[in-house]
């Protein structure tokens, strides 16, 4: 049909001197009354009725109608003929890839061929530049192609050849492009050599052994192997990596067994190139032994390696990128450590993993999405987990795209002054830009064309001449590549032909569904009609539909339908026709079909097959035995309507199938025979065939057509000895559920035909099974289909709902109708919602499957819903309104949580139901524990109904206080919730920390502990020997501010003896992995620190220390190595401290506070401890027990001894011998010894000392006192808390003490 933009004035102008057939005449006549009128007088009042320029969108609008009404373009067809007659420009039809790599030991070949009428010329470019082939000796081209053969075996170098080439294809109608072929030479180079020092490494730990490939083109295969050229057997703990590096997530001693080699397979020399080997060296503290390494679970334990949770070899980090291109493969990879070894898991975030695109690969280490495109960008994680924890690493994922069609421009052929356009549109991340080009031109410096008109990404053609024959180049491109289109426009002035060959005769089976072909061709395109029999109207619609291309199709043929079919193509240059002649013939039918028979050996058996079948068919009778060929030997014999087999014997005992076929169509039926020996065979019919299944019915036939009934009739089948009951009819339809038979009817044993209920649009097909008392029959064979006429539904889809899959959306969902309720072609659904109670107007959309997800939506609001059906034909029934909601969330906390405690014994919650509960509530959840001061008691849970707003708990004991805290669940799962405390009692105190019982001799260091983190945790101070401890350096951190949140409580005494003190937080063993009864022994300069942990052997710790001036330190611990030893410790600096796994910081101890003692009472503690010390003092307590002797022994002789007067003056207050009497039995004369120190005031002071003789004594005062003349003590103790403050504890010298004897 000629187009309706074509210029009149074109078709009628006075050079045209071919005669209008009335067909055209006709045609220009619509054209003429349709086209835009001139500036005549007739147009006059509507061209002042216009003078108001129209709006900018009415422009707008009248274009895109304007581009929609253009004309299709003419597709030449393939016949030989019709090519060699007609014009064309040239078209590229081979051409080598864009990236073309070549191997350097063979010529160069680089494609380049095209079409076109006349034959198109080459030439090429290299490097944008012209390329001439003449001159250069190697370069030919071969005949009648563009393609180019550069060849080498007289010498050069094919690196001197690659650049970039592009082939232009030219005619006299237009020049094509090829796209632009970058030529490179392959390389394999050599590995460089490299001498590798053995790897020492400790079992159990991590391994990366690199490959480093030398850059070849293209990039070389990596695999691993032995210097032997063994392969190295990889599993999920050692694996080759996407990057050709060899993995090992924890090396074992087996590993040592053999070297490993990188090797690099190139692909277009065909070589492979070695790596040196890399030598393994495991250093372990078992001996090697394969009966620990059988049992997996057990072979690191055996091993005695230390377990640890898992960390990322490949990739580094916690998170990474990656960028992919559309329709590429997306490789995302994760390689853990860690013992024992981690299994990989891979997740998307917020969605599921595309099955159909996904897999898995290297032991679940890497994960592939093939065909990548827009929606499978996103958050991937990959999960590495072991018994002793897991990690993840995040990898974000970007897809962008290189340009891709939307709609590629093809080649346009239109008849003189018709319209058409060329469409160049293409999609990419980011967006492609699109350059027009015409015969290789960039279209901006081409001559110009008042025909065209360029439009973005549309060149628009009007009154097309033969003088606009041209090649169209697009070329679409942004950062990640480029397309390169060629699309001509030729101009064609063809009448309408005929392709087919004229007067066909077809024959067809009746009831079959047949299609008659008519291919034509012409320029402008001609319309086709169908007649029969030379008369009457179009045949198009109801029993016909006629393709685009010209095809009848006839959907069930009938007897009426045989005839003289004529298509006819026309026109505005002719017209052509052609003439099918349609035969209808009876279908074949085997009305008596063979039986199953039970047969004694050496008798005679003949199988029927009596068949029925159009005359003018050849028949042809054949049998099959077990589905294959029966051979007719000697004891068969083969009649037209039976099988006979005489003698019969086991072996011919099988399945037996009867195939009546013509030319056109066939039919089978199958019987089973079965043979019995001698002894077995039955007396009398009755034994040998008892009471069975009836046999199928047959012959089944449709009479009576109507648009809603048939008549179904058939011939019943043996009934086996048992009568026949009853008939199952059966229905099939080839359009919702081919090949799935659904129950029709029932009718009486009988009947054998009856008149069927047929639903409209229904393309049916029947069988039927006769029942008897015994069972059913096999089904029959199926009858021919009856195709019932349209019409729209009478009901509409069950089960409607709406419910929400997310807390802002509402799925709507129902049961789709089945082919028995569709009653027409293309089923649809109008779904219809609104808010409940709001009267607002319905929202609406049309769905052709069975569900609609409503999007945006408030949480958990009510909607009106409506589903109705529709086909082509019409709506159905006005539909009926259900409820559905939007999707739950999670609820607000309870309102008004009140806790009241009438006795000591209950406590009586109340709470209101949330105020927002953003769903159906489906109960409460209640969790408290008691609490009294630091302790904590067992967390208790309580679920009640949605109903329960109370509830009344018996308490443990009057004195401990109780924590609650209160939620309302949803679907969703736990809301928001309220924390409250119980109240105290009224008759209980607030406690307060009593002060610890410090013991007579204290040390001059404090200890305090307060974490917020501790469930139960109480501070105790114990005297204890130093052990041998490790010293370790810190790792200090410097300028690091620490918040702190803990409490410290110091308190500093004095003592004179310097035991160590520990501070200790008592905490109770947990179920999971943690650390806890963290101990530190603290001194001046350094401390001991220990702790208790239920880690596996071989787990690394780190001891975090800070100090007042919020200096962090950490310290590395080796599994294994208690108790740890912090130096260069600032004296008298209070620091907090905490240990944590080197694997996971998150799993910590509680931190605890410790102060350190001052320098010289930590001198002085030092000295209390060494042997020389000891003995000096023991030395000194044996001499005054040989004076006291002396003493004692003069005394009972009557002598006399030298005894200090008493002073005139007396003693001041501040001496305390004043007040306990106590003398001073050393001369008046005494010197102070050499070690004494000076007081302030110039008076000899006792040197003090941070031990006593108390401690090593027996006694406490150690006083003499037998007749009161001699009064004394051993040690005297200063009490300089009262005059110092809280100075460092001193004790009085043990040397001054001899000289107090003297």
């Amino acid at each position: 049909m000629v187009n309706p933009t074509l210029p009149v004035s074109l078709l009628s102008s006075p050079c045209t001197s071919f005669q209008l057939s009335s067909v055209r005449e006709a045609e220009l006549e619509r054209l003429e009354a349709a086209r835009p009128r001139g500036l005549g007088s007739r147009e006059q009042g509507l061209v002042l009725r216009m003078a108001r320029p129209p709006p900018p969108w009415l422009h707008a609008a009248f274009l895109l109608l304007w581009l929609l009404s253009l004309g299709r373009a003419i597709e030449i067809p393939m016949d030989p003929s019709i090519q060699n007659e007609l014009s064309q420009p040239p078209t590229i039809t081979k051409q080598s890839v864009k990236d073309h790599i070549v191997d350097p030991r063979d010529n160069i070949l680089i494609e380049c061929e095209a079409k076109g009428n006349p034959a198109p010329s080459f030439h090429w470019t290299r490097n944008s530049r012209f390329f001439n082939i003449a001159k250069d000796p190697r370069v030919s081209m071969r005949r009648r192609s563009g393609t180019l053969v550069i060849d080498f075996r007289s010498g050069g170098r094919p690196e001197e050849y690659e650049g970039e080439y592009q082939c232009f294809a030219r005619n006299i109608f237009g020049t094509a492009l090829s796209n632009r072929i970058r030529l490179q030479v392959s390389k394999s180079p050599l590995w460089p050599k490299e001498n590798l020092d053995p790897v020492v490494v400790q079992e159990g730990a991590p391994l990366t052994l690199q490959c480093n490939p030398p850059p070849g083109l293209p990039s070389p295969v990596i695999f691993w192997m032995s210097s032997s050229m063994e392969p190295i057997t990889q599993d999920k703990r050692v694996s080759q990596g996407h990057n050709g590096d060899l993995y090992f997530s924890n090396v074992m001693v087996q590993d040592m067994q053999t070297d490993y080699s990188c090797n690099a397979r190139f692909h277009f020399t065909h070589t492979i190139q070695q790596k040196n080997p890399f030598t393994l060296k495991v250093l372990t503290n078992h001996p090697y032994n394969d009966s620990s390494l059988r049992n997996p679970p057990d072979m690191y334990s055996a091993r005695g390696v230390a377990e640890r949770t898992p960390s990322f070899m490949y990739p580094q980090g916690t998170a990474s990128s990656q960028m992919v291109l559309r329709g590429m493969d997306l490789l995302l990879e994760c390689i853990a450590s860690g013992v024992p070894t981690p299994d990989i898991a891979w997740y998307k975030k917020g969605g599921d993993l595309p099955s159909d695109k996904a897999k898995f690969e290297n032991f679940n280490k890497a994960l592939r999405i093939t065909n990548v495109s827009e929606e499978d960008s996103g958050e991937y994680f990959c999960l590495a987990s072991n018994k002793m924890g897991s990690i993840r690493h995040t990898i974000s994922v970007r897809v962008k795209a290189a340009p891709y069609w939307l709609d590629e421009p093809k080649n346009l052929i239109l008849a003189p002054g018709e319209d058409g356009r060329l469409v160049c549109r293409a999609n990419g991340n980011p967006k492609p830009t699109v350059q027009w080009m015409v015969n290789g031109e960039p279209l901006q410096s081409a001559p110009p064309n008042p025909n065209r008109e360029v439009a973005g990404d549309t060149i628009i053609f009007r009154d097309t001449q033969i003088s606009s024959r041209a090649v169209y180049q697009c070329n679409t491109s942004n950062e990640h590549g480029y397309l390169l289109a060629n699309a001509f426009v030729s101009v064609l002035d063809v009448p309408p032909r005929m392709l087919s060959p004229r007067n066909q005769h077809i024959r067809v089976i009746l009831y079959n569904r047949t299609r008659l072909d008519c291919p034509f061709f012409g320029s402008p395109i001609p319309t086709l009609r169908w007649f029969k029999n030379g008369q009457g109207s179009n045949l198009d619609g109801g029993n016909y539909h006629v393709y685009e291309n010209g095809s009848l199709e006839i959907k069930m043929i009938r007897k009426e339908d045989q005839g003289i079919y004529t298509c006819v193509a026309t026109n505005i240059l002719g017209k052509a026709e052609n003439q099918v002649r349609l035969e209808v013939k009876d279908p074949t039918r085997i009305f008596r079909m063979p039986e199953d028979q039970v047969v004694k050996r050496g008798t005679t058996v003949q199988l029927e097959c009596r068949v029925k079948h159009d005359p003018s068919l050849k028949l042809t009778v054949s049998w099959l035995k077990d589905d294959e060929p029966l051979h007719i030997g000697s004891r068969m014999k083969k009649e037209d309507d039976s099988l006979t087999i005489f003698g019969v014997a086991e072996r011919d005992q099988g399945s037996y199938t009867c195939m009546a076929s013509t030319e056109l169509d066939q039919d089978l039926a199958k019987a089973s025979l079965t043979v019995l020996a001698d002894q077995a065979t039955p007396t009398n019919r009755l034994a040998a065939l008892p009471k069975g299944r009836p046999d199928r019915p047959r012959d089944l036939e449709l009479t009576d057509l109507a648009e809603r009934s048939v008549r179904l009739t058939w011939i019943p089948g043996d009934d086996n000895n048992s009568p026949i009951t009853d008939y199952v009819i059966q229905f099939e339809e080839d359009q919702f559920q081919p090949g799935v038979w659904h129950d029709h009817s029932k009718f009486p044993g009988s009947v054998n035909s009856a008149i069927l209920q047929l639903s409209p649009y229904v393309n049916y097909q029947f069988r039927v099974i006769a029942v008897n008392e015994v069972g059913s029959s096999h089904p029959s064979l199926p009858s021919e289909r009856y195709r019932t006429s349209g019409a729209a539904p009478e009901s509409n889809p069950s089960d409607v709902k709406g419910e929400g899959t997310r807390k802002n959306n509402m799925e709507i969902t129902w049961t789709p109708m089945n082919a028995t309720s569709a009653f027409g072609p293309n089923l649809r659904y109008i779904v219809k919602w609104r808010r409940r109670e709001t009267r607002e107007t319905w929202n609406n959309v049309t769905v052709w499957g069975s569900r609609y997800v409503v999007s945006q939506t408030p949480v958990y609001v009510p909607y009106e819903i409506r589903v109705q059906a529709e086909n082509d034909f019409g709506k159905g029934p006005e539909p009926d309104t259900v409820i559905g909601y939007s999707g739950e969330d999670l609820p607000s906390a309870p309102r008004r949580f009140r806790i009241r405690q009438p006795n000591l014994e209950t406590i009586n919650l109340e709470w209101d139901h949330p105020e927002h509960p953003n769903g159906i509530l489906t109960g409460y959840t209640l969790r408290y524990v008691a609490f009294n001061g630091t302790k904590l008691g067992k967390q208790i849970v309580e679920n009640f109904s949605p109903n329960q707003t109370k509830f009344t708990i018996q308490r443990a004991d009057p004195v401990s206080r109780y924590r609650f805290t209160l939620g309302a669940r949803t679907q969703v799962g736990f809301g928001e919730a309220v924390t409250e405390e119980s109240p105290a009692p009224p008759n209980e105190a607030t406690p307060t920390a009593a002060p610890p019982t410090l013991p007579p001799t204290t040390v001059g260091a404090t200890g305090a502990v307060s974490s917020a983190e501790a469930t139960a945790a109480a501070a105790s101070t114990e005297a204890t020997a130093a052990p041998i401890i490790p010293t370790v350096v810190p790792t200090t951190v410097a300028a690091t501010t620490v918040a702190t949140t803990t409490t410290t409580t110091a308190a500093t005494t004095t003592m004179e003896s310097p035991p160590t003190t520990r501070t200790k937080i008592h905490e109770p063993a947990p179920d999971e992995q943690s650390i806890w009864n963290v101990t530190v022994l603290p001194n001046s300069k350094w401390a001991n620190i220990t702790w208790k942990h239920n880690f596996g052997p071989g787990t690394d710790f780190v001891v975090e220390y800070i100090d007042s001036n919020h200096t962090k330190k950490i310290v590395p611990v080796k599994a294994q190595t208690q108790p740890i030893q912090l130096t260069d410790l600032s004296p008298g600096m209070t620091y907090t401290l905490r240990v944590y796994s080197r694997d996971n910081e998150g799993i910590s101890s509680t931190v605890i506070t410790f102060m350190t003692s001052s320098a010289y009472t930590n001198n002085q503690a030092d000295i209390a401890t060494q042997g020389w010390f000891i003995g000096l003092m023991c030395a000194i307590a044996l001499l005054v027990l040989i004076l006291l002797i002396v003493c004692f022994i003069k005394r009972s002789r009557g002598g006399k001894y030298p005894v200090r007067e008493k002073k005139d003056v007396p003693l001041g207050p501040e001496d305390p011998k004043e007040e306990d009497g106590s003398f001073d039995y050393s001369d008046e004369d005494n010197k102070p010894l050499q070690g004494s120190q000076t007081s302030l005031d110039g008076t000899i002071k006792q040197q003090e000392s941070d031990d006593s003789l108390v401690d090593y004594g027996e006694g406490g005062e150690g006083q003499f006192n037998e007749d009161g003349s001699f009064i004394g003590q051993y040690t005297v103790k200063k009490d300089k808390e009262e005059t110092e403050g809280n100075e460092s504890s001193e004790a009085t010298s043990p040397v001054n003490a001899i000289y107090s004897l003297a």
